[in-house]
């Protein structure tokens, strides 16, 4: 089981990108995943973090190659936005 002050502070980190967008993308992501976390992708969400948001935001959204280190489940579960609320 993760740290609790850990999830918080990468919860903070993942809610205050500097833009409105990557807020969304990166902190609608946690939340919708970071329960089921293990330590392997806690570690793995920290080194994201420490990446530029339009880099995050271009390899999820599929406009740039994205790095062998990040690619893989979590990446793909990223790359489907599922966790972005639309208004409609």
């Amino acid at each position: 089981m993760i740290e609790e002050n850990r999830l918080r502070r990468l919860k903070f980190r993942a809610w205050h990108r500097g833009t409105k967008e990557a807020d969304l993308m990166v902190g609608g992501f946690f939340d919708a995943h970071a329960a089921s976390f293990t330590e392997e992708q806690a570690d793995l969400f920290e080194a994201l973090l420490e990446e530029e948001d339009v880099d995050i935001m271009a390899w999820a959204i599929g406009v740039a190659p994205c790095p062998a280190r990040y690619e893989g489940a979590m990446m793909d579960a990223m790359r489907k936005l599922d966790y972005v609320p639309i208004a409609k």
